[in-house]
């Protein structure tokens, strides 16, 4: 891998990690058009990951912060209520990630794929028209529920005798309050019944081509959460499993270099030392790769909370759509 690869891989990550066209799929999309793979894909997984939770970080370091601060604060808060809710939600990511991921890695890997179907990126497409299925599809059932909603407002007297504020009034308010990110610690911005389910679909997601964000905030969606509710909770609880998955890579691409090593060392012939080596990836790669993914990762997420807010996802799914019928169908046109 080159500097320019490099680049080009972090801005597909960073761009991509918080936007619901799966961060995964893309990645083994362009990996497969540049040739890259193997030990190098691991040691970039890592260090673009790592730069993405950074940026998520910088990005919610207020919210992070009071939920920090509330979490050890004396007594039941809503900070604290919150992070819990977070906790719950990693329950069935956890379950997978400790039991199944070496399976999944093994058996979505694109070399499996092609080896069985001739194609590596089957099963990566069909995941991305699953994504654009789900976000049409909590997109239509979100905008029928906010028409009734707005339409049984609309039925209800506002009493202004009183000094109560009206429906109209109270929901204008609730609105400017959103925008404005002091619900981030609400109580009823999510249950913890709505946080389990949008960990399982977090869980599920763990398959090459379907979108985190894209299930976590579609699931929210469905289940009824309100849509800056579901965008900031989504982009918080993944911290924790990218870190996790982060060490976890780490901890294998120590264990297989101190493989690598071992091998080559018992070598007799010298060349075949260095073929050992060769799959090493150099460090500007790593910095550009990582300074892209840091920074289109930050831009990506704040743009990504302000969309979920305004901006149906119906473009998303179009796009989704497109691309896994694209790879579903070209690399059999190609052959």
């Amino acid at each position: 891998m080159n500097w320019i690869q490099g680049l080009l891989l972090g801005l597909v990550q960073g761009f991509t990690e918080f936007l619901p066209v799966s961060s995964s799929g893309h990645l083994t999309i362009f990996q497969e058009l540049f040739g890259i793979g193997g030990e190098t894909n691991l040691k970039f997984d890592v260090t673009v990951h790592v730069a993405t939770v950074l940026s998520t970080i910088v990005v919610f370091r207020k919210p992070l912060g009071r939920l920090i601060k509330g979490f050890f604060a004396r007594g039941m808060n809503g900070e604290k209520d919150y992070v819990f809710k977070i906790l719950v939600s990693l329950i069935p990511v956890a379950i997978v990630g400790f039991t199944l991921n070496d399976l999944v890695e093994k058996i979505f890997s694109t070399d499996y794929i092609a080896s069985h179907t001739g194609n590596g990126l089957l099963f990566v497409g069909c995941m991305l028209i699953v994504t654009a299925l789900l976000l049409d599809c909590s997109e239509r059932i979100t905008a029928r529920n906010e028409k009734k909603n707005a339409a049984d407002s609309q039925d209800k007297t506002a009493v202004g005798t009183d000094g109560k504020l009206s429906v109209a009034e109270s929901e204008t308010s609730l609105s400017k309050q959103e925008s404005n990110g002091i619900d981030y610690c609400d109580n009823s911005a999510i249950n913890y019944w709505q946080a389990f389910v949008v960990g399982i679909a977090q869980a599920v997601a763990v398959l090459p081509g379907l979108s985190r964000s894209g299930a976590t905030i579609s699931t929210g969606l469905l289940c009824k959460v309100k849509k800056s509710s579901v965008a900031q909770f989504s982009f918080l609880m993944v911290i924790i499993p990218i870190l996790g998955q982060a060490f976890l890579d780490v901890y294998k691409a120590l264990k297989n270099a101190g493989d690598v090593v071992a091998s080559t060392g018992a070598a007799a012939d010298p060349g075949t030392a260095v073929a050992g080596t060769s799959a090493s990836i150099g460090f500007l790669p790593l910095l550009f790769g990582f300074l892209a993914a840091f920074f289109a990762g930050w831009a990506a997420c704040k743009w990504m909370v302000k969309l979920v807010k305004n901006v149906k996802l119906t473009g998303f799914a179009i796009y989704c759509a497109i691309a896994g019928i694209l790879c579903v169908v070209l690399p059999y046109m190609l052959h």
